[in-house]
């Protein structure tokens, strides 16, 4: 016997089983319809579906809401919240990559935070006073101590969130810090090459202080895929701080790189924006005009 469909969440999807919440907070191993794949549409773990639950068939996926936000790799959808892990040490910081998922994030709609781990190692004081600057909520936390987890951890609430950084910055420690509870395996640095190795397989939402976070590997797909699909013309909106200075220029056509009566340059050299996002900017200009021209 069929019952009346419901709404649901879908949490993972392993060997075309997708893993859907369903609004009574039960999770049911569900198929998507044959309709999706002649469409050329994936479930993707965050979507809104309506799911048919079946006595004596399999539970179907019928229908996919529409999308708030859609990220490539790691596939995952209505993500409102990047978080954008870089540890302090082991690896350090490499800021044009900060700055270019700050940029990707807030291309699509999505609020971008950074964390800096292994403060207690290292201070990250310095690093987050450029994009406190920038306008951008930043948190300085130790994986080991705790200290910061909890300022951290209010964050997720009412949100569906994903973490992304480089292999070893401490993602599912820092995941495992905040909410003991998830477990999440985790991995040795290696020493001899300076980066971890994933313990990801695959993108997963957990339910976390009222709302959804997605453990997501794959992040240097994100920053070449994600990235490179943004138009040259909207990354000056990409940085928040660049906006209230935008349209003020001597000359319309200024690409805020190096052009006379700059106002963004003019807010350089005041302090205003930090000098390293610019150079981030003015690299990212650059990678994306040949992207496009190719």
């Amino acid at each position: 016997m069929n019952r009346q469909p419901v709404d649901g969440i879908i949490l993972k999807g392993i060997g075309g089983f997708y893993y859907v919440e369903a609004s009574d907070s039960e999770i049911y191993e569900c198929k998507a319809k044959g309709i999706f794949r002649k469409k050329g549409v994936t479930p993707l773990a965050g979507d809104r579906v309506k799911i048919t639950l079946n006595d004596n068939a399999e539970n179907t996926i019928d229908e996919i809401l529409p999308r708030k936000s859609e990220m490539l790799r790691p596939p995952v959808a209505n993500v409102d919240r990047l978080f954008i892990v870089s540890s302090t040490v082991e690896p350090k910081p490499v800021l044009f990559i900060i700055d270019k998922l700050t940029v990707l994030a807030e291309d699509k709609g999505i609020e971008p935070i950074v964390v800096f781990t292994k403060c207690d190692m290292a201070s990250g004081e310095e690093y987050a006073g450029i994009y406190r600057k920038a306008g951008i909520k930043v948190f300085c936390v130790s994986n080991k101590t705790g200290e910061g987890a909890r300022e951290v951890a209010d964050e997720f609430t009412g949100h569906i969130s994903a973490l992304c950084g480089n292999s070893g910055v401490g993602k599912s420690s820092l995941l495992n810090a905040i909410f003991p509870d998830l477990d999440l395996k985790t991995a040795q640095i290696s020493e001899k090459l300076g980066r971890g190795r994933h313990t990801t397989r695959h993108s997963e939402l957990f339910k976390v202080n009222g709302g959804y976070v997605a453990d997501t590997p794959g992040f240097a797909s994100i920053v070449s895929e994600d990235s490179e699909n943004i138009d040259p013309e909207n990354i000056p909106f990409g940085f928040r701080e660049f906006v209230p200075h935008l349209g003020k220029c001597r000359f319309s056509t200024c690409t805020h790189v190096k052009d006379k009566g700059c106002k963004i340059i003019e807010a350089v050299q005041n302090g205003e924006i930090s000098e390293s996002r610019h150079q981030s900017y003015c690299l990212m200009l650059e990678h994306a005009k040949k992207q496009k021209k190719y």
